[in-house]
């Protein structure tokens, strides 16, 4: 899963929300590291709802807009929580081995290859 299906699914965990929604949470979500352009958002949305993770919830006209809202569907929250743990527990490999390193006389992070 990309970085960015891993924040749209998970800027849409808690409820639905629209395109400009997504991104703002996205954004926020990821402490601003993950900034998607309108046209990257949509087409990770339309790859999304293609995979059946998350579906159209509804449309709204609001000041003359269309705006179309998103929602996670039980494959898209089983997705979600499958490649949260992945992540989880390759963080804690990651952060194992540099404990183990710092650990290990002239196999820490400064000591090492010459």
């Amino acid at each position: 899963m990309t970085q960015a299906a891993f924040f749209v699914l998970t800027a849409l965990a808690d409820q639905p929300r629209h395109g400009y929604g997504v991104l703002r949470e996205v954004e926020e979500l990821s402490e601003g590291t993950v900034r998607m352009r309108v046209g990257t958002l949509y087409g990770v949305l339309d790859r999304l709802t293609a995979d059946g993770l998350i579906v159209l919830d509804r449309e709204e006209v609001q000041q003359g807009r269309l705006r179309r809202y998103y929602r996670l569907t039980d494959e898209g929250a089983a997705a979600l929580d499958a490649e949260a743990e992945r992540l989880a527990a390759g963080a804690s490999a990651a952060k194992r081995r540099i404990a183990e390193g710092r650990r290990t006389p002239g196999h820490g992070l400064a000591g090492g290859l010459a």
